[in-house]
């Protein structure tokens, strides 16, 4: 008897242990709760952080988490007002501000997702369908930086003014779907345009046309460097033929004073001496005859003049 006394004891133990552990609970800094009974919510959300009790085995408790959450959209292909089709990727943070409505609404966090790629991806695309591409990729009219080979294009394709601009569109998104995230519990803190680009089929046509305006830019870059080039060789060659002519003009100048200089001692050679200003007579004329005459020219001259004279007296006759 005292066996099975004991045995029962036990058994009595460890159902109340049981059932205690089974009607306590603790809430982390970082959570929220709600009980349940019978999948009905009872009382008032718990928000406290500590220990807290519920009846055992009838009723569940569901945790929520308190602080900020993520939301990453898928990308989205939109239209903008201007007939651009662009991908459009976006991203929230939100948190869960009434977690019985959230309950009674989405259940649980999955949910809440579902309903918010709902309400944010439509926020999204009535907002970017309704503004032109150039405001939903500024914020300011900023004057933009271009170079000098780009001002042309500048000029005639980036003229435009920002009247709503990328953070008004986003405030925008935000006010919008504020209300409805609302009524399910959730506030919405935030909302962000992650990446905008336009799709396959239009950026391969800006590619194209980016390949051609920098082939224009090379081509204009060659067409003046060929232009510079060729000015650069006229001006060589213009530089060298008065290089040329100087240097010409100067050896002649210079060939000249040597011969009025050698002929000036000839002359004063010439006049002092009567033997010297033969000797200078005969050297004149070999010279000339060195330089007109050659072993096969003939000549008819008269035994007169003084061109035949030394030619007379080396042949002794």
């Amino acid at each position: 008897m005292n066996r099975i006394r004991n045995l029962i004891l036990i058994v009595l133990l460890i159902v109340a242990t049981l059932s205690l552990f089974s009607t306590s609970f603790a809430v982390q800094e970082t959570e929220q709760a709600i009980v349940t009974q019978f999948g009905k919510p009872i009382g008032a959300p718990i928000t406290n952080p500590g220990i807290h009790f519920k009846l055992p085995w009838i009723q569940e408790v569901h945790f929520f988490d308190k602080r900020f959450l993520a939301w990453d959209g898928n990308p989205n292909q939109i239209p903008t007002k201007d007939k651009r089709f662009i991908w459009v990727d976006s991203y929230a943070r939100w948190r869960i501000v009434d977690p019985l409505l959230f309950f009674q609404r989405v259940r649980d966090e999955r949910g809440a997702q579902t309903r918010l790629d709902d309400i944010l991806d439509g926020a999204t695309r009535n907002a970017i369908a309704s503004e032109d591409l150039v405001e939903i990729v500024r914020s300011t009219n900023r004057e933009l930086q271009v170079s000098e080979e780009l001002e042309e294009v500048a000029d005639t394709e980036m003229n435009f003014n920002i009247k709503t601009g990328r953070e008004k569109i986003m405030r925008l998104i935000t006010d919008t779907a504020s209300p409805r995230l609302r009524e399910l519990g959730i506030e919405l803190l935030d909302l962000r345009l992650k990446r905008i680009n336009y799709v396959e089929e239009v950026q391969q046509k800006i590619y194209e046309r980016m390949i051609t305006e920098r082939k224009r830019i090379a081509d204009k870059y060659r067409s003046e460097g060929q232009g510079e080039a060729a000015k650069i060789l006229g001006d060589k060659e213009r530089d060298l033929k008065e290089i040329q002519s100087v240097s010409y003009r100067t050896s002649q100048e210079i060939k000249g004073k040597a011969d009025a200089e050698a002929t000036t001692i000839y002359a004063s050679a010439y006049n002092q001496n009567g033997d010297a200003r033969e000797f200078y007579r005969f050297l004149k004329t070999m010279e000339t005859y060195e330089s007109t005459m050659s072993d096969k020219d003939w000549l008819i001259l008269s035994t007169q003049g003084d061109f035949f004279k030394f030619l007379q007296t080396s042949t002794g006759r």
